[in-house]
């Protein structure tokens, strides 16, 4: 399966494992910016780790200190692999700026429609520099 996602902020293609959220989450409060996990008891994937996975997010639940803790995931060398938003979120997006224009690697930052983000979790994943999802088979 391949789908083309839109490119939000530009990156390196990467592969990783898809962590597909069911549930909409706050960065401020519900990621530990320490161990990369998901910290809100509430959320459905309390406790799951998001470091080097491509993390789909439904929605985000706003703050502006979002962009801060993305930006502490990616200077700490503990963030996703890649974000994929079902709508963009220009504070998350933020701290992933503010980090490279830091100097450190963040990661591509996407735009998908949330209905694909089902089939996606768990599989291992590609993603182009250009936008391009592709499920690894095998």
């Amino acid at each position: 399966m391949t789908l083309q996602a839109e490119v939000l902020l530009p990156g390196s293609a990467v592969a990783a494992t898809a962590l597909a959220l069911t549930a909409p989450i706050s960065f401020w409060g519900g990621v530990n910016p320490r161990t990369a996990e998901i910290a809100d008891v509430r959320h459905p994937e309390y406790g799951q780790r998001i470091t080097g996975r491509v993390l789909l997010i439904p929605a985000t639940i706003g703050s502006s200190s979002a962009a801060a803790i993305l930006l502490e995931l990616v200077h700490a060398g503990i963030a996703p692999a890649a974000v994929v938003l079902h709508e963009p979120d220009a504070i998350l997006l933020l701290g992933l700026i503010v980090a490279r224009e830091m100097g450190y690697p963040a990661p591509i930052a996407l735009r998908l429609d949330a209905r694909e983000f089902a089939a996606l979790h768990g599989r291992r994943l590609t993603i182009s520099g250009a936008g391009a999802l592709a499920t690894e088979t095998g």
